[in-house]
């Protein structure tokens, strides 16, 4: 906004000191006359002008006419304090919970209403080859020339003033919106974190974010950074912040009917990982294999459904869980292998991953392997003695099965991550 009047309409540098006067003359019922039609503008949105805001709009009302009064008496004055009146109104009306538009319309309101009431107190039309006249005993107020001066200066005014308002009304969205994120994210924080928080910081924490605390959740890891986009994607009450490298978006009551499926429909086209559903309390649990799980995505290890569901790939989880120690095991367990030629030690690892597998029948895993019976008797026969006793116990066998559905060459891979 313009710091004077004189800057929105330079033509009233020509109007003479009279017509000032004759402005201020009139403040009193111009008053009484603008607090009337902003009242009924109010009060056709449902408000008046007895609580607080309405009485600091109406405050307002009463600042902008004395200011436009004595700004055309004086019209190098500046508006900055009228300015951040308005500016002030525009973040409270964003408080109030109203439109961003609701002041201007009762800005516009005033403004046709001043121009009115102007008009009727100016100077009377003059009779055809007479001078112009007023009511006897009347000031005769503006003259036609200079009420278009007037007009230009008023509604340019009214504009700079809405101008304000809905500046004041952005940076306070703008404000509540950063608060709001902090909130919300400070909240997912203390649900995922490894000590959980007690139960009064949690309930208050809840309130704050105005999210009712659920009894089960899961936790969702999303590729991005935009959380507020995905929460308001998935709707039902999805928290969403970006915690380490991603997004962890934390859903309430996941069990409820149509809800998962829901979050899942809105995660199209990105790349997502879905955390097991967890008592409120265990909520860390859910939000660390979706973590591990959406690492692994990335690599390519779970597959090609962009969302991907932890529960659906627990023994992947579990055996990649630490990096590099799939590897390890692989070259433990499998060390007999080691020594013997890379098309050999394929066809034994190949024929005893599918021995394990097939709990020792022989017949079904030749048709798997496409091989005779008596090829998979005499691999069985090598083995053996290269595994002894290994081959019948239990937890060796359950060693081997992970090793080899990790590494089903028989070839451990050393670069790091199992």
């Amino acid at each position: 906004m313009s710091d004077a009047l004189l800057a929105i309409e330079p033509g009233l540098a020509g109007l003479a000191p009279s017509v000032g006067d004759h402005l201020r003359g009139l403040r009193g019922p111009l008053h009484e006359r603008i607090l009337a039609t902003v009242r009924a503008a109010m009060a056709a949105q449902g408000r008046s002008l007895t609580g607080g805001q309405g009485q600091g709009l109406a405050l307002g009302v009463q600042t902008a006419v004395d200011t436009f009064v004595d700004a055309v008496a004086d019209p190098g004055r500046e508006l900055t304090g009228t300015r951040e009146v308005f500016h002030a109104l525009g973040r409270t009306e964003y408080r109030e919970g109203h439109r961003v538009d609701a002041l201007r319309t009762v800005l516009t309101l005033g403004a046709r209403d001043i121009w009115a009431f102007l008009v009727e107190h100016a100077t009377a039309p003059a009779a055809p080859g007479g001078p112009a006249t007023a009511p006897a005993g009347t000031d005769p107020g503006p003259a036609p020339a200079d009420l278009y001066v007037i007009a230009g200066a008023l509604f340019g005014y009214v504009d700079a003033l809405a101008g304000a308002a809905a500046e004041g009304f952005l940076a306070e969205q703008r404000d509540t919106a950063q608060d709001w994120a902090t909130t919300r994210r400070r909240l997912v924080t203390l649900l995922v974190q490894p000590d959980p928080p007690t139960g009064a910081a949690l309930h208050a924490a809840a309130d704050a974010a105005r999210w009712p605390l659920p009894a089960t959740v899961a936790v969702f890891s999303v590729d991005g950074t935009d959380a507020e986009h995905v929460a308001r994607s998935i709707g039902a009450g999805a928290l969403a912040a970006v915690v380490g490298d991603a997004i962890r978006v934390v859903l309430p009551d996941p069990g409820t009917p149509g809800r998962l499926d829901r979050a899942r429909q809105a995660l199209v086209g990105r790349r997502a990982a879905l955390g097991p559903t967890v008592r409120r309390q265990r909520a860390r649990l859910s939000y660390r294999l979706s973590r591990r799980a959406l690492a692994l995505h990335q690599l390519g290890a779970l597959g090609p459904d962009p969302v991907v569901s932890c529960d659906d790939h627990l023994l992947t989880l579990l055996t990649a869980w630490e990096p590099g120690l799939a590897g390890h095991l692989a070259g433990t367990v499998l060390a007999p292998l080691a020594g013997l030629r890379p098309t050999t030690r394929r066809a034994l690892a190949e024929t005893l991953y599918g021995w394990l597998r097939r709990q020792g029948q022989v017949v079904t895993v030749a048709e798997d392997l496409h091989t005779h019976p008596q090829t998979v008797r005499y691999r069985m026969r090598q083995l053996r003695g290269l595994f002894g006793p290994a081959l019948d116990d239990p937890d060796a066998r359950l060693l081997l099965t992970l090793a080899l559905r990790q590494h089903p060459t028989g070839e451990p891979d050393r670069s790091g991550d199992g």
